[in-house]
């Protein structure tokens, strides 16, 4: 019984941090239809942005995740403006290459900058590695990063409710041709929405810093796991996305104690298993995963 209340809380907290890592894929895609590969990357500069801003400042990335949520909004804006606007009508090939290319550059530029050592911070003093709750252990960082998750989403939903520019992210991603002529500018939107978008991947790497080694290619590993919790969720779906990554946090963790050899494949037969049975995930809207814009 012991056993499997652990199982249930590790599975639940690592959930946790798939889900956070990929809400703002998610985001992205639901509103503009663009499934953008450089997603890991940008992780992996928020997880550098975290631990660049610990060791010239001291201030650690659970505090500073408002700087870093700010810096990489502007980020999402320029990554919009700057290559986006201009694919964001063409086929959907040409948004592969466009976010693919950039992920290389991003990954590169990385390896430049800050070569390939493996980076880490230590946030919680020794002896708070972990806490025992009903005789489970649950570490610290990764519950933080739960409770982030959750905060996240919540305020995600909040916005997207009850503001207006909110409510023109919720028409545009229900049908484009009906919010253009509700007055809507959908320009206007994608920006916004790239903004958001990217600024939370870039707190979800900040906040999953002390968790996880930073290095160039650590995007890859994410961008795999981000793409495997949208389509369990839901193409577009926010709390799909939640939902899927608990799902994938407690198969794996499951796998992971019953055969460790098969743990790492668990991404891959999930994502088969979904594609071919129902590729529009958990919460997702039938079709979604077909449609673009017009």
């Amino acid at each position: 019984m012991q056993a499997i209340l652990q199982l249930l809380v590790s599975g639940v907290l690592l959930g946790g941090v798939y889900a956070l890592g990929a809400l703002g894929l998610n985001l992205i895609f639901g509103v503009a239809k663009v499934v953008n590969f450089a997603h890991g990357e940008f992780l992996m500069l928020g997880m550098f942005a975290a631990y660049w801003l610990m060791t010239l400042t001291g201030i650690n990335p659970y505090l500073g995740a408002p700087i870093i949520g700010a810096a990489f909004f502007l980020v999402g804006l320029a990554f919009y403006a700057g290559l986006m606007r201009f694919t964001i009508y063409k086929p959907e090939l040409t948004q592969v290459f466009a976010t693919l290319g950039l992920s290389i550059l991003l990954q590169n530029a990385a390896l430049v900058a800050w070569s390939a050592d493996y980076r880490t911070i230590q946030i919680m003093p020794a002896g708070w590695e972990s806490i025992q709750v009903l005789g489970a252990y649950v570490p610290t960082n990764r519950l933080v990063a739960f409770l982030y998750a959750v905060a996240i989403l919540l305020a995600v939903l909040v916005f997207l409710r009850s503001t207006f520019i909110g409510r023109a992210i919720e028409a545009v991603s229900q049908d484009l041709v009906a919010a253009r002529l509700m007055g809507i500018d959908p320009d206007r939107v994608f920006l916004m929405t790239f903004g958001l978008g990217i600024a939370i991947t870039g707190v979800a790497g900040g906040v999953l810093m002390p968790s996880f080694y930073a290095f160039p290619s650590v995007g890859s590993f994410f961008v795999l796991v981000a793409f495997v919790v949208v389509v369990l969720g839901g193409l577009g779906s926010i709390t799909g996305t939640i939902l899927g990554g608990l799902l994938l946090g407690l198969v794996e963790t499951g796998i992971g104690y019953v055969a460790p050899d098969l743990k790492e494949a668990t991404h891959f037969v999930l994502l088969i298993l979904l594609l071919a049975v129902r590729p529009h995930g958990l919460l997702g809207v039938k079709g979604a995963e077909k449609e673009t814009l017009k």
